[in-house]
């Protein structure tokens, strides 16, 4: 007998995640014609070397299948880079994993290392599709808050988040209590809040993953765009580089975001892993835009410092602007990204806010409050993205201008 009741047709762990934030916000400025600063891409392409690496490649060929784990160039690229940066000694062939961006690289470690049931501890606001690869992957996601404004974390949360329940409390007060973590997903530099960990920080996030034998996912897309403070992997604390699977990205080092070529490194047990699921995401891609990336890695150092330092003054550009609109401006130590606090111009409400901004203002933006399992952490925050030309900042802070009414 058919049930009467009709079956959802998404399947329930997808339920409740909805529409990308970004791809709303996107449509929004689509259709108003308003400036962009919402979703983080640059809007001037990378440099003009690799994009004719990357057409010399596609013209010359092949444009077949690449090995399934990458270029040998490229993945030896990343190897040289984690080593010359880190001090991180990776083997290319047995340590590297290219992927079709660091979304992908997520996807796959998440699905390669994740039970069903398995809890996940995150850093809350999170990325969104943090929230989604934890769900198709059927795992429990257990968040651990940054609290606004200097987005700091509380240890005994973090502490709780980790063994499954707080000190004494066997039954635990968390989502999946009871059980011990599997995995700790860290983003540093992060997105949403350009908060970069500090070493006192990761020393007692490596810590805990040691005590409790944790595997660690490490998005670290924005190494090169920390700007306040040094951007330090979670694999280079003692006992991590044993546990860590460390995902990089062309896309915002280069600013080449649609190029989506990323990479998972760490030990060989947990690429392999990471290698079982993405044989059956994509294979394998984008082999002339792999060829590029790995020429563009192996630049002189001051490239990527040069790079950090004209951003930083595009940061402190939209900041000035922000500030003479009357928002309230919270530190951004990195990315490409800087969050404010609308309650300073009277509202409340940041998805309202950011929903009505291109017809109040003509510029978009993002509200954080759908990157927090408990909206209410972030319901006042608006995330605004500065990797944008001069000209556009200037013009957005202008607009922005007539919030002071």
């Amino acid at each position: 007998m058919v049930d009467s009741v009709p079956r959802p047709r998404l399947a329930q762990r997808l339920q409740g995640l909805g529409t990308s934030i970004f791809v709303e916000m996107t449509q929004l400025a689509q259709r108003t014609g308003a400036i962009n600063l919402g979703q983080g891409f640059p809007d001037l392409d990378g440099p003009v070397e690799l994009l004719e690496l990357a057409a010399r490649a596609l013209r010359e060929g092949p444009n077949q299948y690449e090995p399934a784990r990458g270029r040998p160039e490229l993945r030896e690229a990343v190897a040289a880079h984690q080593s010359r940066f880190y001090g991180l000694a990776l083997d290319p062939d047995t340590q590297v994993q290219a992927t079709v961006g660091a979304t992908e690289a997520l996807a796959a470690a998440f699905l390669g290392l994740c039970e069903p049931g398995d809890a996940v501890v995150a850093f809350e606001p999170y990325y969104d599709c943090y929230a989604a690869c934890i769900a198709m992957a059927g795992g429990v996601r257990r968040p651990v808050t940054l609290r606004a404004p200097g987005f700091a974390f509380d240890l005994e949360q973090l502490r709780a988040a980790v063994s499954g329940g707080a000190q004494g409390d066997a039954s635990g007060g968390v989502p999946g209590g009871g059980a011990p973590a599997r995995l700790l997903v860290l983003n540093s530099p992060h997105n949403p809040t350009g908060k970069v960990f500090t070493r006192d920080e990761l020393t007692e996030i490596a810590a805990l993953c040691v005590e409790h034998d944790l595997i660690a996912i490490c998005d670290e897309v924005y190494e090169h765009q920390a700007f306040d403070g040094e951007h330090l992997p979670l694999a280079t604390f003692p006992g991590m580089a044993e546990r860590t699977i460390t995902i990089g990205s062309a896309g915002k080092t280069f600013a080449v975001t649609g190029w989506k070529v990323g990479w998972a490194s760490g030990p060989a047990e947990l690429v392999d892993a990471i290698a079982a699921a993405k044989q059956f995401l994509t294979f394998s891609g984008h082999g002339p835009l792999q060829h590029a990336v790995a020429h563009g890695l192996g630049y002189e150092a001051s490239f990527f410092t040069d790079a950090a330092t004209a951003l930083a003054g595009k940061r402190d550009r939209l900041q000035d602007g922000l500030r003479a609109a009357g928002l309230e401006v919270l530190p951004s130590a990195g990315t490409y990204f800087v969050t404010v606090d609308v309650r300073s111009v009277g509202e409340e409400d940041g998805l309202r806010f950011c929903r009505e901004l291109p017809e109040r203002c003509g510029v978009v933006a993002v509200p954080t409050a759908g990157f927090y399992d408990d909206p209410s952490a972030g319901r006042s925050l608006v995330r605004f993205a500065f990797c944008k030309q001069d000209a556009v900042l200037d013009e957005a802070a202008e607009r922005l201008a007539s919030l002071r009414g």
